[in-house]
């Protein structure tokens, strides 16, 4: 006959095995400055729709963008255009402009900057 944890003791079973599980995930992003940190959120949340969840990569959209220059990310995030001179990894504008980002640049910089190989 198996015995049946009361309720508590299974709810803290799953609150622990959560806490565990969380904490694992989280051993990539040690590796990240703080700032950096900052950029994965951002660049999770606001870029890999188009672009792979790792900037090394190309998405199905956009390039891999891992050490993009300052200058680009502010060309291309907050005006969707390019610095004069560059010459873009794939021909297209299908990139919108994200202005409300603008705070953003610098953590998103160091996040693309410590993610490249």
């Amino acid at each position: 006959m198996t015995k049946r944890r009361s309720g508590w003791r299974r709810g803290l079973g799953l609150l622990v095995g959560g806490t565990l599980l969380l904490a694992c995930g989280e051993g990539a992003d040690s590796d990240l400055s703080p700032l950096a940190r900052r950029g994965k959120a951002v660049y999770t949340t606001n870029c890999t729709a188009c672009h792979a969840s790792d900037p090394n990569l190309s998405g199905g959209l956009g390039p891999d963008v891992a050490n993009a220059s300052i200058e680009l990310l502010e060309a291309r995030v907050l005006r969707a255009e390019y610095p004069p001179g560059y010459t873009p990894k794939r021909d297209s504008s299908a990139m919108v402009a994200l202005p409300h980002l603008e705070k953003d640049i610098p953590a998103l910089h160091a996040y693309l900057a410590e993610m490249a190989k």
